[in-house]
């Protein structure tokens, strides 16, 4: 698992390839998401406390299964190439492995440096999902795989925002007296 963490944290377009064509590698998969969104706990823990890191590694976890799904639809139903053929066990395993620079986020605590490297890890990240989707639905053009994860980011942003803005409200609204 480690050889194949380092191959994806290298944008190698072969490890991508490989867990896109391995249903067994979907623990795998897993692991890495659940190790970097412990890691993005971890390296925001001093800036959010405890309870942002439950609902961090929640909001990764289940923004990981939204991600893949949305790149499903977008990316076969919306923007397909001819060659493009791919389902969600596919896209979860190799959007999984691309979380692999997010472990760096452990090390956000960090006085000084701890924002750039949150910063760096975040591009990075999204570098190696431009290459896992462009592998996982056997794209020949990464613009149209970054075409494909800028709308799915997009959406996702809108999805997860919405619990927040109705937590908000109904927040807002608990606070106020009722009208005479």
């Amino acid at each position: 698992m480690l050889e194949r963490v380092s191959r994806a944290a290298r944008l190698d377009p072969s490890l991508y390839e490989e867990v896109e064509a391995d249903p067994s590698s979907m623990g795998q998969a897993t692991a890495v998401v659940v190790l970097a969104s412990i890691a993005g706990g971890i390296g925001t823990a001093g800036i959010e406390g405890q309870p942002g890191f439950v609902l961090g590694l929640i909001v990764n976890l289940v923004g990981w299964y939204i991600w893949a799904f949305l790149t499903y639809i977008i990316g076969t139903r919306l923007l397909p190439q001819p060659a493009t053929e791919a389902d969600m066990g596919q896209l979860l395993r190799t959007l999984g492995f691309a979380a692999a620079p997010g472990l760096l986020r452990g090390l956000g605590f960090l006085p000084g440096i701890g924002a750039p490297i949150m910063i760096a890890a975040a591009a990075w990240g999204l570098a190696a999902m431009i290459v896992a989707v462009r592998q996982a639905l056997d794209y020949d053009s990464t613009w149209r795989a970054v075409l494909v994860c800028l709308i799915g980011w997009f959406v996702q942003i809108l999805i997860i925002m919405i619990p927040f803005f109705v937590i908000g409200s109904f927040s807002a609204s608990a606070g106020q007296a009722p009208a005479a």
